[in-house]
């Protein structure tokens, strides 16, 4: 008997009693300890919500997207898919964080984690997308794990940008997070997956506000004219297409992790997708092959650590997919997703451990016993 079973569901009705009528369908034959489902921002909430709770009688995490990820489909949108896991051997114990705003502030408690094993646990977290307010949150969090893996995502509102919703107990919410420790004896990995790398190009960032994620000044200049300049770019052609072929770089830690621009404003300053500091120095990136070959020889290299994946859950930049679209690669990516057990959805940013990225695929690798 195996260690750990895993059936995974997925449903495009528009009805969400319905929808959660055949996830639970798909999903049958355990009695599961644990689920994760990720749905297009499209469903009633309230209706989908209630309908989850009353379906599945387990501890549960779940958020709004910018398209959904399911191995065996592929990427897909317009849908709910979920993961069911039942295990003995696994046990998830959930915290949810009502208001970030208080907490980012320390003014509202992350209860203590007594007797979590720290070499046998890892955390998934999901966090409103349109907070702004991803640094503080992990990094706090991050703070009181104390060096458990933590994998997280930014939930999403396709690309509309105006609401963005995590799913607590029966009901949907934004201003807040969900964190799920999760400890168990089956073995695990986690992964941090990006397709650029650091060019020569570098400046340093003089006038930010990071609270709105706004760079006014690089290199003492109005910031837009400067990345421009750096890129090799016209002002003029700055845009979604521009930024995405060039992000930046922030050296953390001895890594480097990419940091997204979101638009070019008519002030001349930037909006970024992750807080930026003054005084910081960032490195124009470029690629380093394609996020398709980049997703088939990470997942190939985990199978020379986890050589029986039970479950992924991947946390997958919307930035990913839009290249991916663009460049007519979403079918090379589906077929290569199909030969694994594979959960997640487009984010709005990403977490490892303590940093909030872009542009990133952020996953844990949970295996059978080895």
């Amino acid at each position: 008997m195996s260690a750990i079973e895993v059936r995974f569901g997925k449903s495009f009705h528009p009805d969400a009693q319905t929808a959660v009528y055949e996830l639970a369908a798909q999903t049958s034959g355990i009695d599961p300890d644990f689920l994760i489902f990720f749905c297009s921002p499209k469903y009633d909430l309230p209706a989908l919500g209630k309908a989850i709770k009353a379906v599945f009688d387990c501890p549960a995490i779940g958020c709004t997207t910018a398209g959904e990820i399911l191995g065996s489909a592929g990427y897909i949108e317009g849908s709910i898919v979920c993961a069911a896991i039942s295990s003995g051997k696994l046990a998830a114990r959930l915290f949810f964080i009502k208001d970030l705003r208080a907490f980012a502030n320390d003014q509202a408690p992350l209860e203590k984690l007594p007797g979590v094993d720290r070499k046998r646990s890892f955390a998934l977290f999901l966090i409103d997308g349109l907070s702004m307010l991803e640094e503080p949150v992990v990094a706090r969090i991050n703070q009181t794990l104390k060096g458990v893996p933590l994998i997280g995502a930014s939930a999403a509102d396709g690309l509309s940008f105006e609401h963005a919703y995590v799913y607590h107990d029966g009901a949907f919410h934004q201003n807040a997070a969900m964190l799920a420790i999760v400890e168990t004896s089956l073995p695990f990995l986690p992964l941090h997956i990006q397709h650029f790398e650091p060019t020569e190009k570098r400046f340093v960032i003089t006038a930010a506000d990071p609270l709105t994620r706004t760079v006014t000044e690089i290199n003492g200049l109005p910031a837009v004219g400067e990345y421009a300049r750096a890129v090799g770019m016209s002002i003029d052609t700055l845009g979604a297409e521009i930024f995405t072929a060039h992000p930046v770089m922030l050296k953390v830690g001895g890594k480097y992790h990419v940091r997204t621009i979101k638009n070019a404003n008519p002030d001349g300053s930037l909006s970024f997708f992750c807080a930026i500091d003054s005084g910081i120095v960032l490195t124009v990136a470029k690629p380093s092959g394609s996020p398709t070959e980049n997703l088939e020889n990470n997942l190939n290299e985990i199978r020379k650590t986890i050589p029986n994946p039970a479950l992924i859950f991947g946390s997958d930049c919307m930035h990913r997919r839009l290249e991916m679209q663009r460049d007519g690669n979403i079918g090379e990516a589906n077929s290569i997703l199909s030969h694994y057990p594979f959960i997640g959805f487009s984010t709005y940013g990403e977490q490892f451990y303590g940093v909030h990225v872009n542009y990133t695929l952020t996953a844990l690798v949970l295996g059978n016993e080895m």
